[in-house]
């Protein structure tokens, strides 16, 4: 029974660790099939968001300061990477918060608010975030067009001040990767709110 317990302990512990690792640049990217609710009400995967140049995968929210103050930011990099033919979607994976402020509700009436014109999804208990390792919101994998990790982070060098931007990380390996070029930093520090998993 001891031992029946400990092992029970240890991999509750392995699983936890493993949800709290990002995957690493260069791997396959998780999970690129499975379907998540959009704010439509239609079923919606990654690959369905992705383009012939990739995908830019974002872990958002709706009420964190730092996806409001990188609100901007967010649609600028949308945009910027649907001019350059990558898709992009956006995960909500506070899971803990679905009952109030992160509900299926208040994520419509926020993406209307902000006049999203991609994928706002439901990332039901959190699965994708475990499987890509997300922490916080707003945080950023861009994938390219087989799925692979070329780049995560944040969307530039500033998240907490927008006058102090001196590189949007995004906007330059969005432009390497479709100019057939190895991402120049394919990491950055993602700053902002934890995802509520509990």
């Amino acid at each position: 029974m001891k031992r029946l317990f400990l092992t029970c302990l240890l991999t509750t512990g392995l699983l936890l660790a493993q949800a709290q690792t990002s995957i690493a640049v260069g791997s396959n990217a998780p999970l690129l099939d499975q379907a998540m609710k959009d704010v439509s009400g239609k079923m919606i995967s990654v690959k369905d968001a992705m383009k012939q140049n990739g995908v830019l995968v974002m872990f958002s929210c709706n009420t964190c300061p730092y996806v409001i103050k990188n609100q901007s930011r967010t649609k600028e990099i949308a945009a910027f990477a649907k001019v350059n033919n990558i898709g992009i979607i956006l995960l909500n994976s506070n899971e803990a918060l679905r009952g109030g402020d992160d509900s299926f509700s208040a994520m419509q009436q926020y993406a209307k608010d902000q006049q999203y014109d991609f994928p706002y999804v439901v990332d039901a208990n959190h699965q994708q975030a475990d499987a890509y390792g997300a922490t916080r919101t707003p945080e950023l994998f861009l994938l390219d067009a087989q799925g692979k990790l070329v780049y995560k982070g944040a969307i530039d060098d500033s998240p907490a001040d927008i006058a102090k931007v001196n590189r949007i990380h995004a906007k330059e390996a969005i432009k390497e990767l479709v100019g057939g070029k190895s991402v120049s930093i394919k990491e950055s520090r993602s700053v902002g709110c934890s995802i509520k998993r509990n």
